[in-house]
């Protein structure tokens, strides 16, 4: 099938508000702007935030805090977890599990992040290998 430009479905478009066009048009004289002042001006611009030359609200109010953009976030994945995928057998035991497979689980967000494996309860019944970044005291044998 071919589509030529008579075929495709016609598209409604509204046409551009002509203004100043006499007071017939409900846009004239003033063109909808009111009546004097900055804004009613071609050309006009307002900064936001601006208040006349007054001192601005966000400079007035006291800052307060600190956001520390260098702050390294770990995501935390526990090993019980990672047994219980295991089974429910969507994962298997044998082969070591690595970031990849966590995010495809929607234990961590994304692969790309930082991930430390921890171990809450001691009582494990499989050993499954897991490769991420970090490992707390008690699940370093599973690294």
């Amino acid at each position: 099938m071919t589509l030529t430009l008579t075929s495709l479905p016609k598209i409604k478009t509204n046409s551009k508000k002509r203004v100043g066009r006499g007071i017939g048009s409900s846009k004239g004289k003033t063109a909808g702007r009111g009546v004097k002042g900055q804004k009613a001006r071609t050309g006009h611009h307002s900064v936001k935030g601006f208040e006349g030359g007054q001192t601005p609200v966000h400079m007035r109010l006291p800052k307060k805090g600190f956001v520390n953009n260098l702050k390294e976030i770990v995501e935390t994945v526990n090993y019980r977890d990672i047994e219980n995928l295991a089974k429910n057998k969507k994962i298997d035991p044998k082969n070591e599990v690595n970031k990849k497979v966590l995010a495809e689980f929607g234990l961590i967000k994304s692969e790309k992040s930082k991930v430390k494996l921890v171990l809450k309860n001691l009582q494990h019944d499989l050993s499954i290998k897991v490769l991420v970044d970090k490992y707390s005291k008690n699940a370093q044998k599973y690294s």
